[in-house]
């Protein structure tokens, strides 16, 4: 699996956990540019992977940390495409 697919999983489980429904309330929760999560959840955008102190606020938002964010099997395999483009 792509890393960028996983991290927008896994947002996507945290919003539902945290019954948030809607990119704006993310962006409330979060206060992370609304642009920014645009971007990062845009079905559209597969190679936007976010920095990581911007998915420390999307934790934070979210009811969660780092730590439990990434404490999912998905992320034992999963695939960097950005490498492939720098090559």
């Amino acid at each position: 699996m792509q890393l960028e697919k996983a991290v927008k999983i896994r947002i996507d489980y945290f919003m539902k956990k945290n019954n948030i429904n809607s990119l704006w309330e993310l962006y409330k929760a979060t206060g992370v540019p609304k642009s920014t999560i645009n971007s990062l959840l845009s079905e559209n955008n597969t190679n936007n992977i976010p920095k990581l102190p911007t998915l420390l606020h999307i934790c934070e938002g979210l009811n969660t940390n780092l730590k439990d964010f990434f404490d999912d099997p998905m992320f034992l395999d999963v695939e960097d495409i950005t490498e492939d483009l720098n090559d």
